[in-house]
């Protein structure tokens, strides 16, 4: 199924691709957490929250895979390098007690995902110490396992976790579907550039479309298995 998108058309093998949804936790969304603590408009991200609500919803409807993401460590700190500790020079660092919980700790409130996108019963959940999905995870070996070679992406931030997951993936040879309103960052322009980085040079990293063109190409498959039938 051909989808709109830049630089050129998707070629959306829906069977073969897994929504994947990154990062898209309390501390970093809602309002009252560690990325405001931060001095950050989290309207930035919020933004986003609507049009990944439609697109799961369609997505789960047509019966695709979805898999979640969310940034944090161990309790124990004992994945958490230095240099990422101390980076930043910030008077509240990875680990210390935060409006939500220890921040960035797996299991603290603030580490996981907003009520708005919780994960469904039987939805992988991937648990990263870094800002791609695919280092020290299992995503690789779950996509692997299910016959996953397209992945259409969403989260936050755009620039960051988002764009290094999309690099990692090109790299294992996954074609890359980057959802631009389902994205969003602290800083608009950083969203704007960090979407123009994976579809220039003739997609160097993937491809870029906004999630109305991915709902409608779900709706005709929907239309092509109701005649089939």
């Amino acid at each position: 199924m051909l989808v709109e998108a830049k630089p050129y058309e998707y070629s959306l093998a829906f069977p073969t691709a897994a929504l994947l949804i990154i990062d898209m936790q309390r501390d970093f969304l809602e309002p009252g957490g560690f990325g405001e603590m931060l001095g950050n408009d989290v309207s930035q991200l919020r933004r986003t929250i609507a049009p990944n609500k439609a697109l799961l919803s369609a997505w789960r409807a047509a019966g695709g895979l979805v898999i979640h993401t969310r940034e944090g460590h161990r309790s124990d700190l004992a994945d958490l390098p230095p240099a990422k500790k101390i980076r930043g020079r910030s008077a509240t660092l990875i680990g210390d007690p935060g409006p939500m919980g220890r921040i960035l700790v797996r299991g603290e409130p603030g580490h996981d995902i907003i009520p708005e996108l919780y994960p469904a019963a039987g939805e992988p959940v991937i648990d990263k110490p870094g800002k791609g999905a695919f280092f020290a995870t299992d995503l690789h070996a779950i996509l692997q396992n299910r016959g996953i070679s397209q992945l259409v992406v969403t989260g936050v931030t755009t620039e960051v976790c988002v764009n290094t997951t999309v690099r990692e993936a090109n790299d294992r040879g996954y074609d890359c579907l980057v959802i631009s309103d389902c994205c969003g960052s602290y800083f608009p322009e950083f969203h704007d550039m960090g979407l123009r980085m994976i579809a220039a040079q003739g997609g160097i990293f993937g491809w870029v479309t906004p999630s109305a063109a991915v709902i409608e190409a779900l709706a005709r498959i929907e239309m092509m298995k109701g005649a089939a039938q």
